[in-house]
């Protein structure tokens, strides 16, 4: 992965099959850590409402919530001004 150095990932997939959750990480050759949050208190907790989303924890705990799909240029600028 590009950013491994830069940032720590982990995909949160809220609704849907056991088998759909894993095809999904399989289809898109994802290898960060994946959960699933059924219940959705991953979701709750940083008011994200949708998927996709991406939300970024910053050192200091601080968070900011991106709506929708992030290509990796997009993921490159974020990364790059966060550090």
């Amino acid at each position: 992965m590009q950013f491994q150095d830069s940032a720590n990932f982990i995909g949160v997939a809220w609704t849907g099959s056991d088998e759909s959750f894993q095809g999904f990480i399989d289809e898109h050759g994802l290898t960060f850590p994946q959960i699933s949050d059924d219940p959705g208190d991953v979701f709750d907790r940083f008011g994200v409402s949708y998927q996709p989303a991406l939300v970024i924890v910053n050192t200091d705990g601080s968070t900011e919530l991106v709506a929708g799909a992030v290509d990796e240029e997009l993921l490159g600028q974020i990364i790059s001004e966060a550090n």
